[in-house]
């Protein structure tokens, strides 16, 4: 087993990977930044945004998850559109049912680290490993008992879905005692659902390459973070051709231009989560990150930039996670927000679709509460006023 990167994550999801030690947007010491295009749209521009509740998909996922059926609440909160229409929800930590009466989960409800919820139209249902009667994730524990969680995907040109695969180890006997190993890629047949590969992505720059896929001019842009605990770093890179699994096709931003050498990649900027999304907006590109410069960030930033490489400007707050802390909506001090990112296959114009995931640092209470532990759906309305 490789060494594992210790970075120590609470509970059995990355609910902690919320602490940041530095300003969004500011650069680190010796970090190199490529100016980008000279100009887009975006160059100078100020955003503003108008953000409410989906209520849609609020009470399709309540309604499926109250009903027991399968999934009842996860984080990661991922998705991809596949080929017939419908709509892959990628999840990583994940409770099944059932559901009781009363809003509270049994303690013998199954968990597994990984699933996926196929969306067709107003139907959802859960896809996980294992066999009718006993479920398992997807991508299984290995025999020295690592797990893995999902990132983000991809398809391929030939319809399957590609997901990023974060292993994780422990490396003592303690509590906390665990941390990131190494990058994968599963591959699954969309048709059958089976598993048909999980190969090794690069891992030797201590970055989770994870954090956002999008396809780009043939290629697929890859951004991932590299978490300190303390503070986290925007990685990214570039996979010619597109496919994910062939790593001599892999390139690394190095803040001059292109690298074949992982370990030359970057700093990009501090502050993300480990999970935000980079996607095309205009003529340049958006990103939606919480805000980690600060410990247990309620706020929710967007920021705009001529290229997938930065520098990102802007830093608007777009929402704030009402949940949080003792004085959110669950009067819990223990209740916590992270990883939102967009959905860019449910924008509408300039009205877009993220999701942020709530947990709490007390396990207790995604048993007492089933609404705890489950992604939130918001609409953000954004407006552009150039400079």
């Amino acid at each position: 087993m490789s060494h594992v990167r210790r970075v120590l994550l609470p509970l059995t999801t990355a609910a902690l990977l919320l602490v940041g030690g530095a300003t969004a947007g500011a650069t680190a010491p010796g970090q190199a930044h490529r100016p980008g295009p000279a100009t887009c749209s975006l160059d100078g521009a100020r955003l503003t945004a108008t953000a409410r509740p989906a209520e849609e998909l609020t009470a399709l996922f309540a309604g499926y998850g109250d009903s027991g059926a399968g999934w009842t609440g996860a984080d990661s909160t991922y998705s991809v559109p596949l080929r017939d229409g419908s709509l892959a929800w990628i999840f990583s930590d994940t409770f099944l049912g059932p559901v009781e009466a009363d809003g509270t989960r049994p303690r013998s409800t199954p968990f597994l680290n990984n699933s996926i919820v196929l969306q067709d139209g107003e139907h959802l249902s859960t896809v996980t490993g294992g066999a009718a009667g006993a479920p398992e994730s997807i991508v299984g524990p290995t025999a020295d008992g690592d797990w893995h969680w999902f990132g983000a995907g991809v398809l391929t040109p030939r319809g399957d879905l590609t997901v990023g695969v974060l292993r994780f180890s422990r490396f003592g006997d303690g509590y906390w005692d665990w941390g990131w190993d190494a990058n994968a890629l599963v591959t699954l047949d969309t048709r059958t659902w089976e598993v048909t590969g999980l190969d090794p992505l690069p891992s030797d720059a201590g970055v989770q390459w994870a954090s956002w896929y999008q396809r780009s001019g043939g290629h697929v842009i890859v951004h991932g973070v590299e978490d300190l605990g303390a503070v986290k770093y925007m990685h990214v890179a570039k996979v010619l051709g597109g496919d994910l699994r062939d790593l001599k096709r892999w390139r690394y931003w190095d803040g001059e231009g292109w690298s074949r050498e992982e370990t030359d990649s970057a700093r990009v900027m501090p502050g993300v989560a480990n999970e935000y999304s980079v996607t095309p907006y205009r003529d340049g590109y958006l990103l939606l990150t919480q805000d980690t410069s600060v410990p247990f960030s309620s706020e929710i930033r967007a920021y705009t930039s001529c290229s997938p490489t930065g520098p990102f400007e802007g830093g608007t707050t777009v929402y704030r996670m009402p949940e949080v802390g003792l004085w959110g909506s669950y009067g819990d001090a223990d209740v916590i927000a992270y990883n939102a990112h967009e959905h860019p296959e449910l924008r509408d114009g300039d009205t877009l679709l993220l999701t942020y995931n709530v947990n709490s640092v007390d396990t207790d209470d995604v048993y007492d509460d089933v609404t705890i532990y489950r992604p939130r759906f918001i609409e953000v309305e954004l407006d552009l006023t150039s400079p």
